[in-house]
Formats: structure tokens, sequence, C-alpha cells
């Protein structure tokens, strides 16, 4: 199991644009309210689909409320076989902060 990183608002869009994955585990009114752009809502619901299509390979970066849940999220999704996983730093809380001009909203 590759160990869980820790990646910071200002980071984000780089690592996006070098092709890694951008999930969001939020509930889906909060996603749908204001989320970061080109990120995918995962849910329990979707989570199978998506692990047996993604490459395992590229980066993944998991996006919550304050930085604490994607901490656990982004454990499992090191189990299942992602080689660098990051949890986003803060969260969308921190993110929409620092980098609102990547942000979508309703």
């Amino acid at each position: 199991m590759s160990e869980i990183l820790y990646i910071a608002p200002i980071d984000v869009m780089c690592k996006v644009e070098q092709g890694a994955y951008l999930v969001d585990i939020r509930d889906i009114n909060s996603y749908q309210n204001h989320h970061i752009k080109n990120s995918l809502r995962i849910d329990n619901e979707i989570l199978p689909e998506f692990l047996r299509q993604a490459d395992m390979e590229k980066p993944i970066i998991v996006c919550c409320y304050h930085g604490v849940s994607s901490i656990q999220a982004a454990g499992f999704l090191a189990q299942q076989g992602f080689d660098e996983v990051y949890s986003l730093e803060g969260g969308f809380a921190a993110y929409s902060l620092q980098q609102p001009e990547h942000c979508n909203a309703l």
C-alpha cells in the first residue's frame, strides 16, 4: 500500500493539469452548490464503477469538507491500488478560500 500524501490547495491545479484525478467526497448538495472545477463527485454508489475504470497509476487527490474524512478515503484508495494518493489539506473549505477562481458555484 502506498502512503497517503498531503497536497496544499495552491498545488492542486498543477497536479490536475498533469493528469491527476480530483475526487470530491462531499454530499451531493454541497458539491452541486460549490465545487472545484474538473472535480468528480464520488460516493459509495459510484465508487465501484470508478475503480473499475480508473488508471491506478495516475495520481488521485481526495477532497472533503475540511481535510479530515479525505484522509480515510485516501487510505482506502491506496489500499485499492492507487500508486499516488493525496488528501487535500484543509479540504474544500481551505481550497475555496485560497483558490476561489478554480471553483464553480451555482
